[in-house]
């Protein structure tokens, strides 16, 4: 018997048809060259195609050189680089996935080691940098960011928008502006991070000012039919943060400058924040973007099960699941997903692996 299933419903975004709402999260590698993407990022997105995910979203990628978190993060600023993306993009779309990119700039927490060499700033001589950043305050451990001028902020749309243009050089299908985690914007976004007196700090409506801004001129660099997502962390998870009411106003603002969805992550602007972790815990403020704001969300962190994704979905809390670690656990999650829901039919097996489609 036929059983429908939310996960496998496709979505159109624009002029983009995605073949299921079970999406790869944004997941950094550390492992790229010059912000050149190599063969392990071939076989570790490609496996995600393979395993029948809808979309492929990449690491994040800086747009400028100094916005990369660690020296080995991947980057969209040169030509180079969309020849390397170009080849993971093909392969992508071979096996029916569509391919997304997050333009990205970690502001005061770049130049930082990778995760497995400890924890701590790069220094210049090991091919470190200064970051930047809405005020001189350094995050945790990390080295004292230089303040951007104004002219400097003023500048970010440019850059945001010219990584978009390669992005599409390359062939993704749509791109999202990291707006989460700390990164440059949600600094700004943030009274903990920023605390400039002219027109990109201050009250709510100067402190969105870059995130606004970056997303008109995306929006305007790549036209009507590409898909523009933002990415955002919904609380600081501390007293005096950002918070949940912001999210939802800041929702509506990117939507009316063009936005498409907005994944709803939480955290990772200030350190030792008191954050509930446990499963799908981020869902509510996904749900409440999407009622509040009337804008379409994504919904991630800890979302494992089927039946919990499933449930999501169904429920209208969000309009598409981004799994990340579940992805790296299992590469095929959505087969097995399609086979524990009972809609086997609907799920996309690769011609070389046809013949473990059918369960003992």
């Amino acid at each position: 018997m036929h059983v429908s299933s939310e996960l496998f419903t496709p979505i159109t975004l624009r002029g983009t048809t995605v073949r299921n709402r079970i999406w790869v999260a944004p997941m950094c590698q550390y492992s790229a060259t010059d912000g050149r993407p190599d063969d392990w990022h071939l076989v570790h997105l490609g496996q995600f195609a393979a395993g029948g995910a809808g979309l492929v979203m990449t690491e994040a990628s800086a747009v400028v050189p100094e916005g990369r978190i660690s020296p080995q993060d991947a980057g969209i600023w040169s030509d180079e680089q969309v020849a390397a993306w170009r080849r993971i993009v093909d392969f992508l779309h071979a096996r029916g996935a569509t391919a997304g990119m997050p333009l990205a700039h970690a502001g005061r927490k770049a130049s930082t080691l990778r995760p497995w060499e400890g924890s701590g700033p790069v220094i210049a001589d090991d091919g470190g940098w200064t970051p930047v950043g809405p005020s001189p305050e350094a995050f945790a451990n990390y080295t004292e960011p230089q303040a951007l001028t104004f002219d400097e902020i003023a500048a970010l749309p440019a850059a945001f928008a010219a990584g978009a243009r390669r992005a599409l050089e390359a062939g993704f299908d749509l791109v999202e502006l990291h707006f989460a985690h700390g990164y440059l914007v949600h600094q700004f976004l943030s009274p903990l991070s920023n605390h400039r007196e002219d027109a990109y700090g201050g009250s709510f409506e100067n402190r969105i000012r870059p995130a606004v801004e970056i997303l008109a001129a995306v929006r305007a660099e790549v036209g009507d039919d590409v898909p523009v997502l933002a990415r955002i962390s919904a609380t600081d998870w501390t007293d005096g943060g950002w918070d949940g009411d912001d999210s939802v106003a800041l929702a509506r603002a990117l939507a009316d400058a063009g936005a498409d969805r907005v994944d709803t992550s939480t955290g990772g602007n200030v350190p030792h924040a008191e954050i509930p972790v446990g499963p799908g815990y981020q869902v509510p403020f996904a749900e409440r973007i999407r009622r509040e704001a009337g804008v379409p969300t994504g919904a991630v962190g800890l979302i494992t099960d089927p039946a919990q994704a499933e449930k999501v979905l169904a429920t209208g809390q969000a309009d598409v699941v981004l799994l990340a670690r579940a992805f790296l656990r299992d590469p095929h999650w959505p087969l097995r997903a399609a086979h524990e829901l009972g809609v086997d039919d609907e799920a996309t097996w690769p011609e070389q692996y046809v013949r473990a489609a059918r369960w003992p």
